[in-house]
This record gives C-alpha cells, structure tokens and sequence, in this order.
C-alpha cells in the first residue's frame, strides 16, 4: 500500500524557517537527504518534495469560460504543505513509523516534534461507495 505523508505549516512557520541560522538549516537538509536515502535503501521510497514558500501558493478555479481565476496569496491562519513523500509499505503502523521518523528532522530551537499527516494513497474509490 502507499501512503502520503505530508508535512505542513503555517505561513509564520516558514517565516520562522527562513530565519534559521545556518547551521540550523543545514542539519534540516542533511537530515532530510539521509533519511530519503534511507527511504530509498529500504525499498519504501516513492517520491518526496519540497515546497515553495506560501508567498508563491494561490488557489486556481476555472471561471464560466474556462479561463483561470487565481485566488491568493493566504491569510497567516491558513496551513500550507511544506513538503510530502510517497512511501509504499506493507502496513499502515510501517508509515507512521517513518512518520514519527520524518518529525524528528533537527532545526530550529524548538523543532523535532513537526506533526506530519499520513493518508493512504487510493487507486479508486473505496470499495463502500462502489
């Protein structure tokens, strides 16, 4: 089965990010490229990516014509996905401990404890509404 696990904030936490020190950031990407590494030794990986910043994210909705209407940039309040991986593994308990694993990335002061939200990836809808 494959899972999304997706890590998000608020647009004061990637303000908050953008103001690390350097030392900081660099432990952040260090971590994330080993623990992909680590993804994709186990055989899990998928896919990963992070994010660009809230300040380039708008909502597109196709207008009566069909041409894009955008709606944006977002209030501080609203949440944004920062970054996602795609892992497949043989049990739900599999992804949350990679999970658990990804919310310890090192930063920040007060970082390690990021909350990540994991969801199974579907093929089709469930078979109950079939």
């Amino acid at each position: 089965m494959k899972y999304i696990l997706m890590m998000t904030g608020t647009k004061a936490d990637f303000e908050w990010y953008a103001k690390w020190p350097k030392q900081d950031l660099q432990a952040h990407a260090e971590f994330m490229h080993a623990f992909n590494k680590e993804l994709k030794d186990s055989g899990t990986f998928v896919a990963a990516e992070g994010l660009a910043f809230p300040n380039q994210a708008k909502i597109v909705r196709a207008g009566s014509d069909g041409q894009p209407i955008t709606d944006g940039v977002f209030p501080e309040s609203k949440e944004f996905l920062a970054g996602f991986w795609i892992v497949e593994v043989e049990s739900p308990e599999q992804a949350d401990r990679i999970a658990a694993r990804a919310s310890a990335a090192p930063g920040g002061k007060d970082r390690g404890n990021q909350p990540i939200e994991v969801r199974q990836v579907m093929s089709g809808p469930p078979e109950e509404l079939l």
